[in-house]
């Protein structure tokens, strides 16, 4: 048994699930583009009151899943690794003055993510998302698109029946008044709270809708609902986003108790999910408008929409459809040589199809060539450039693994001859 091991709640990404991991990222990235974001890093870890003001201290990600990093004694910052990442992004919009650019800004992050989470199916410590944020925009047409992004990311990465959740969380002018309603309703059954959502009905109780605990789910579904409280703005705004969403063909389901479960959201909130496979522990991805976070983390008021999507989610759930697995691309050519100690030839012919761009795999191991062609066909490789008493005069062998077919072809168009087949040619 080995020594060392991953750390729990972590796993090593091996290649044939990376390549599936990189297929969800191109597409992300695809998507971005299209629509006019630009792609951005920040750092995994943050000063942790970004996150304790951003996302407030009320919420599971900070009361008990933030990473904290022990600092050396010569530092006194207080670290974090990130657990999402909006509140970097802002941080940074704030930091390098990006208020002063062409509103809305839209930026994005591909990345891994961490939360100190109870490991289970889909639930990791170290997890990947596809994170997208628009800053500067109040209006409700920009919510719809990013819904409409979001969910146009599932299609392309084939996942079958996904659904958009919507709600409206009101704002600073209508949520105290219900908050206030809402705190009055659970004060009443005070004695059926678990302990830790009594400590939050002081404290937000707003976070007692997002409440993950199964004793609280017939309290929940008879809460007074926000949608009933809303003011005049705020239920013109969610008209708008639901009417955007019909103009652009996306079906949505009005989904009252969903308030998110990170502080900074104000008025829509959505979420995606599976059909059938709605649950908090099985959102796909979500996201909502935060009009008031850039303000907190030391910004003027700027409004600003975004949204998470969980790739490890995604993989899990093609996984379950049974969607067919993603595999490294095997390599165009393997060079391969009549003379198993000529290393020098083989990697010198491997070196030149390399500088024009192609894949391709040199035998550098002194094996005789029947080995080197056994290895090149378990590879999957369409071609072996085979390397013999020809080259002196500037010829090699070209075989067709996969047709059994052989002919001799110039060193000198041998570039040329495999970049033609490798575009009429699809592996996988």
């Amino acid at each position: 048994m080995p020594s060392y091991r991953a750390p729990r709640g972590t796993r090593d990404l091996l290649p044939e699930v990376r390549a599936g991991f990189s297929r969800l990222e191109g597409i992300a990235r695809s998507l971005a583009a299209r629509y006019g974001y630009r792609e951005m890093e920040i750092p995994l870890f943050e000063q942790t009151a970004v996150f304790e003001r951003g996302i407030g201290e009320a919420t599971d990600v900070v009361e008990k899943e933030l990473f904290r990093i022990a600092p050396r004694t010569e530092d006194s910052e207080s670290w974090a690794l990130r657990p999402e990442a909006t509140a970097g992004i802002v941080r940074a919009f704030v930091q390098h003055g990006m208020q002063t650019l062409p509103q809305p800004v839209k930026l994005t992050v591909v990345g891994p993510m961490f939360r100190y989470d109870r490991p289970q199916a889909g639930r990791y410590r170290q997890f990947w998302q596809w994170d997208a944020e628009v800053i500067g925009d109040p209006g409700p047409a920009v919510d719809a698109e990013v819904i409409e992004m979001g969910r146009r990311f599932y299609v392309e990465a084939g996942v079958p029946d996904v659904q958009v959740l919507i709600n409206s969380i009101g704002d600073a002018a209508c949520r105290p008044a219900y908050l206030e309603t809402l705190k009055a309703y659970f004060s009443r059954h005070a004695a059926e709270l678990p302990e830790l959502e009594r400590r939050r009905l002081e404290l937000n109780p707003l976070r007692l809708l997002d409440s993950k605990d199964p004793a609280m789910a017939a309290l929940v579904a008879a809460a007074p609902r926000i949608s009933d409280h809303l003011c005049e703005a705020c239920a013109a705004h969610f008209e708008s986003v639901r009417a955007h969403l019909d103009a652009c063909g996306v079906p949505y389901r009005i989904e009252s108790t969903l308030v998110r479960g990170l502080d900074y959201y104000a008025r829509t909130a959505f979420e995606f999910y599976r059909r059938g496979a709605e649950g908090q522990q099985q959102a796909l991805g979500g996201g909502g408008r935060y009009d008031g976070l850039v303000e907190l983390l030391g910004g003027r008021a700027t409004p600003a929409i975004g949204f998470a999507l969980g790739l490890d989610r995604v993989l899990l759930a093609l996984e379950e459809v049974g969607a067919e697995t993603v595999t490294e691309a095997p390599p165009l050519a393997v060079v391969a040589g009549a003379d198993p100690a000529d290393t020098v030839s083989r990697l010198r012919v491997a070196s030149l199809l390399r500088a024009e761009g192609l894949s391709v795999r040199a035998e550098l191991a002194p094996r005789k060539l029947g080995r080197q062609l056994e290895t090149a066909s378990k590879e999957h490789a369409h071609f072996a450039v085979i390397i013999g008493d020809e080259l002196a005069e500037g010829n090699v062998q070209l075989k067709d693994l996969e047709a059994g077919t052989q002919r001799l072809v110039p060193l000198a168009d041998l570039a040329r001859e495999l970049a033609r087949a490798s575009k009429s040619h699809h592996h996988g």
